[in-house]
Order: C-alpha cells, then sequence, then structure tokens
C-alpha cells in the first residue's frame, strides 16, 4: 500500500483511544497520515471530527479518512453527510475490503466501543490495501453520488 497523500484521521472521545491504535499501526507501516484530533477521553462531539476528517479529504489534503467514535454509526451518519464523501462503518475485514473495491469508500468509520485494536488495525489495513474495481461498480457509484443533489 503506498499512498501519494497522507491519511486523515479524526475520533471523538469513544473512538480516541481505536485512533491512537491506528496511529502506531500506520507508523510500523509506514504510511502517513495526519491526526485532526481529537487529543483525549475527555467528552467532544463526533460531528466536528468527522468534519474535520472529511474537509482535508474534500479538499485535497488527504486521500482518505479513516473516522472512529464510540460505535463508529454517528460519524459514519455525519461524514455521508458531506458532499463527495462515501464513508462506510466496518466491524470485520470482508466488508472493509469490499466497500473499497465496489464503492469506492473514501472513509472508514470504526467503533472504539465495537472493534478492539487488534482487529481494528486489521480492518484498516483491509481498507487500505484494496483499490476501487471500477468496470460495473462504476455507474452505481455515479447514481449514489447524484443523490446528493436530492
Amino acid at each position: 500500500m503506498k499512498f501519494d497523500k497522507p491519511i486523515a484521521l479524526a475520533a471523538d472521545h469513544g473512538g480516541y483511544e481505536l485512533k491512537e491504535a491506528v496511529k502506531a499501526h500506520l507508523d510500523e507501516i509506514g504510511v502517513p497520515y495526519i491526526d485532526y484530533g481529537t487529543d483525549s477521553t475527555a467528552s467532544v462531539d463526533y460531528p466536528d471530527y468527522a468534519e474535520k476528517g472529511c474537509k482535508a479529504v474534500q479538499d485535497g489534503t488527504c486521500c482518505l479518512a479513516i473516522l472512529c467514535c464510540g460505535t463508529g454509526v454517528g460519524i459514519s451518519m455525519c461524514a455521508n453527510k458531506m458532499k463527495g464523501i462515501r464513508a462506510c462503518c466496518c466491524s470485520d475485514t470482508f466488508s472493509a475490503e469490499l466497500t473499497r473495491r465496489h464503492n469506492d469508500a473514501n472513509a472508514l468509520c470504526m467503533g472504539g466501543r465495537v472493534v478492539g485494536a487488534g482487529l481494528g488495525c486489521k480492518i484498516v489495513d483491509a481498507f487500505l490495501n484494496a483499490e476501487f474495481e471500477g468496470g460495473r461498480h462504476q455507474k452505481r457509484i455515479d447514481k449514489m453520488m447524484a443523490l446528493e443533489n436530492h
């Protein structure tokens, strides 16, 4: 896995520890990232961190985002409100791989209270190692993205 831009990382308090484990893993495998916070387990609002991580993808600073909250659901819902973001909430490696291959997901969301650090890092690897297959999937992506205009 080689990226021309860093990965955006962001989490609320419920995803902070998982984000920190992902950071250590990315350091270990040599994948660059930018950490958009939070920096502790003190209570914060996940929409703020979804926005920070996804803006970095929208403006081209980062190629992908990895976002964590307590369940992964709230932060993924927020991320999907942002134009051009295709976020998925994954708790297994199969979904993480296929959402990149078939849905061209550009934001992986996970729950710090759902997956542990070990599984979380395996999910990250599955997501980062997969590439969009295009082909028959592209027309579906085009239809999906057109829904932003409704």
